[in-house]
């Protein structure tokens, strides 16, 4: 679907863009995440035909982007992250007006407004857009991207900026976007978000790939285990007490096997026995403080 060789970008002697390569397959959804100025933006940016890249190729759907863009660009829905809309319009009147610009015949442009205003839930589709809350103008900046079907998603922080519940709902929506086949590419700063969604997560620093692979491949190679025993007894023990019970943490599986018979031979009462792995915001933290 998508493949990236030897990509870098400048400006004015600054490299944004470190030699970047990297491939990502149809029906995916990819994050990339990264500090401010990393280029992540710029990457999406070269991804979607809106950047030329300084060096390298890039190529989607099999067409180099940037020679062969108007083969493929009607298949790429992008979103900025700062997405303004015609503030005087209402979200239909905007929508339709879009659809114009993609040549899509009326009938079937207003059948597709219907239907996205439907889905992302539009309720206050006759109100002019300069009166949406952001969450309503990001929904309706999102049926913009979708207005003309792409089979390829570039979603710029999606959920910038909006409360919980709306955020929730756009995850869930993308994830359907997914099963129908739909590749989403998308940065975003809550990282829980991209752990949730992403079959696969790129980590970039100072214009650097640092890492691309899967949440379970990146916890292997980069994150840790940490077990918790928490257990009950009278006696007084050097161990942090919660509830009244005493809690044992450690990252080696040996330890908890001797804890564990610790327990035992002393009639001790197990209370519970779990294992939490490294999130990806803590991985990420520890990747963007290390020299």
């Amino acid at each position: 679907m998508i493949k990236l060789t030897n990509v870098t970008k400048q400006y004015d002697n600054t490299t944004v863009v470190e030699p970047l390569n990297l491939q990502i397959e149809a029906g995916e959804i990819v994050g990339i995440i990264g500090h401010n100025g990393a280029g992540k933006s710029t990457t999406m940016k070269m991804i979607a035909g809106l950047v030329e890249p300084t060096t390298g190729h890039v190529r989607v759907m099999g067409k180099d982007i940037h020679r062969e863009g108007v083969k493929v660009k009607g298949q790429i829905g992008y979103l900025s992250e700062e997405s303004p809309l015609y503030e005087t319009m209402t979200a239909r009147e905007y929508l339709l007006f879009f659809s114009e610009l993609y040549s899509m015949p009326r009938g079937k442009a207003l059948h597709r407004i219907d239907q996205l205003l439907h889905s992302l839930d539009l309720v206050d589709k006759d109100k002019l857009t300069g009166q949406f809350s952001k969450g309503m103008k990001r929904k309706t900046a999102i049926a913009r991207t979708l207005l003309h079907d792409p089979n390829l998603l570039i979603l710029d922080e999606p959920n910038s900026g909006l409360d919980p519940l709306t955020s929730f709902f756009i995850i869930n929506y993308l994830r359907n976007l997914k099963r129908e086949g739909k590749t989403i590419i998308l940065s975003a700063h809550n990282l829980f978000h991209v752990e949730t969604i992403c079959d696969r997560v790129g980590i970039i620093k100072n214009g650097k790939l640092l890492v691309f692979d899967t949440m379970d491949a990146i916890r292997s190679r980069l994150g840790q285990r940490e077990y918790q025993v928490i257990f009950h007894t009278e006696q007084k023990l050097d161990y942090e007490i919660t509830n009244g019970h005493y809690i044992f943490r450690t990252s080696e599986v040996n330890a908890i096997a001797g804890m564990l018979e610790t327990i035992t031979a002393h009639g001790w009462v197990l209370v519970d026995l779990s294992m939490r792995e490294s999130a990806l915001e803590e991985i990420y933290v520890k990747l963007m403080t290390n020299d």
